[in-house]
């Protein structure tokens, strides 16, 4: 089984406009054209058996919308018509975060997407803080771009030395931090964040990240809180999924990594 914890797809109707304007910012050619049949296409070829879809909320009055699609792609994955399962997403700057975050929760949503630098807000903002601490409260995973972001290089709104202080303010229970913890930013992750009680996930870590701070990140952090992602459609999950198997970890540290660790969190069997 293999589970990926980082894709993102559109509605079909601005799924291609959406698409290109990423790409025209980040200078980067995507795998899949953003489309959730693509993105299933893509899991087939790849043997991927569920993908986490990560919704970015970059206005707050995107809420309602990005909640309905959101939960139109959770209602396939629930009756069989298809294995993506998405997550919610809230605004820093929502005067309405605490009932967004229970309105997720009473849907059956899982989690939320937080990415600080398409948000405009710094990490450590008392804003985010709140939404981690209610978050928390509520049993939310709670996933965050973390590191720099290609298509807004500068300022990096989520470093590691920021992300340190969220943790140890708020001591966030379920926190993912993609990108092995802040892309590009790894030898900051090593000195503040490994070993900390987060998560991280792999996305559009192999081929960037040097294949040996990889893997010491992975054993000093410890295996069972790593979790396998692409950030698809910006990276390909076949070639993703070698990436981690050409590694050459123990079979057990591949397996929980692969999907595993994502299947205890996601608090899953009805995902096998």
């Amino acid at each position: 089984m293999i589970i990926d914890f980082h894709t993102h797809v559109f509605p079909d109707k601005i799924a291609e406009r959406t698409i290109q304007n990423l790409a025209d910012r980040s200078h980067m050619t995507p795998y899949a054209d953003g489309t959730a049949k693509q993105l299933l296409k893509e899991m087939e070829e790849g043997n991927v058996d569920v993908s986490v879809v990560l919704p970015v909320v970059t206005r707050p009055e995107q809420f309602s919308s990005i909640l309905a699609f959101a939960s139109q792609l959770n209602e396939n994955c629930h009756t069989g018509a298809h294995r993506l399962l998405s997550f919610g997403g809230v605004h820093p700057k929502s005067s309405h975060y605490r009932e967004e975050l229970r309105e997720l929760k009473k849907q059956g949503f899982l989690g939320i997407k937080l990415h600080p630098d398409y948000q405009d807000t710094y990490i450590d903002d008392m804003d985010y803080m709140h939404i981690l601490e209610e978050a928390s409260k509520l049993d939310l995973i709670v996933s965050v771009h973390a590191g720099v972001d290609v298509g807004l290089p500068h300022p990096v709104h989520c470093p590691p030395d920021r992300i340190l202080k969220v943790i140890q303010q708020v001591r966030p229970t379920k926190l993912v931090l993609a990108h092995l913890g802040g892309w590009k930013c790894w030898e900051q992750v090593e000195k503040l964040l490994v070993g900390e009680n987060v998560y991280m996930d792999t996305a559009v870590v192999p081929g960037v990240c040097p294949k040996e701070q990889f893997k010491r990140v992975i054993q000093n952090h410890g295996y069972k809180r790593i979790l396998f992602a692409t950030d698809s459609p910006w990276s390909g999950q076949k070639e993703s999924v070698q990436a981690i198997r050409d590694l050459s970890l123990p079979e057990e540290e591949e397996q929980a990594i692969l999907y595993k660790n994502a299947l205890d969190l996601l608090g899953g069997e009805k995902y096998v």
